[in-house]
C-alpha cells in the first residue's frame, strides 16, 4: 500500500495577494498608457476583473508578464474601440483646471512642468512607441522582459523604446514651457521708476 501523496499548495497567488501586492503598479502602467486618471482607473479596473476570472488558469511563470500582456491587451481594446466612436473634443474653457494661486518651491513648479510636458509627449508618442518607452523607463523592465510581455522580437523592442525616446526627447525640445511668453511681474523695488 503506498502512502497517498501529499497535496502540494498551489504555487498562483490568491487574488486577494494579487491586488495588495500589484495594485499600484497596474494603476501606474495604466496611467502612463492613458495619459489620464480617470481611464486609467477605468482600465486597472477591467485588468483586475480579467485577473480575477483567470486567475486559475494562470500557469506559474513570469507574473509581471502575464500582468502586462493583460494590461497592454486591454489598452489596445480600448483604443480600438475608441477609434469607431465618434467624438469630439470639448471646448478649452470647459474642461481646464484653473491653476492654483498658492505659491509653491521653484523645484516643485520646474518638475510639474517637466510633467506635464513628459505626460503631452507621451500621450503623442503612436501607442506601440509609448507601450515601450513606458513598460522600460517607467516600469522599468528589461527589453528581454518586454518582449516576453508584448510578444514582439527583442529588435523590434530595442526599435520602439530608441525611437519612441526620440520622438519624446524632440517633442521635450521643440515645446516651450507653458507659461514661457507671459509677462512677468517684477516686485515694487525692481521696477524702474516711471
Amino acid at each position: 500500500m503506498s502512502a497517498p501523496e501529499e497535496s502540494r499548495p498551489d504555487p498562483r497567488p490568491s487574488f486577494d495577494e494579487v491586488a495588495e501586492e500589484y495594485g499600484s503598479t497596474v494603476y501606474t502602467f495604466a496611467y502612463r498608457l492613458t495619459g489620464d486618471a480617470d481611464e486609467a482607473a477605468d482600465l486597472s479596473q477591467d485588468v483586475f476583473v480579467r485577473v480575477y476570472r483567470n486567475l486559475h488558469r494562470y500557469q506559474p511563470g513570469t507574473f509581471d508578464g502575464w500582468l502586462y500582456r493583460i494590461t497592454r491587451n486591454l489598452f489596445l481594446d480600448s483604443v480600438r474601440r475608441r477609434r469607431r466612436l465618434r467624438t469630439e473634443p470639448l471646448p478649452e474653457q470647459e474642461w481646464r483646471v484653473p491653476a492654483s494661486d498658492e505659491p509653491g518651491p521653484a523645484d516643485v513648479v520646474e518638475r510639474r512642468t517637466l510633467e506635464a510636458r513628459l505626460e503631452q509627449g507621451l500621450a503623442r508618442l503612436p501607442r506601440d512607441f509609448r507601450l515601450a518607452v513606458v513598460m522600460c523607463d517607467v516600469q522599468g523592465m528589461t527589453y528581454d522582459e518586454i518582449a516576453e510581455a508584448t510578444g514582439w522580437p527583442i529588435g523590434t523592442v530595442r526599435s520602439r523604446i530608441h525611437r519612441g525616446r526620440k520622438q519624446l526627447r524632440e517633442h521635450l525640445t521643440s515645446t516651450p514651457e507653458p507659461d514661457a511668453d507671459a509677462p512677468r511681474i517684477r516686485p515694487r523695488s525692481l521696477q524702474p521708476p516711471g
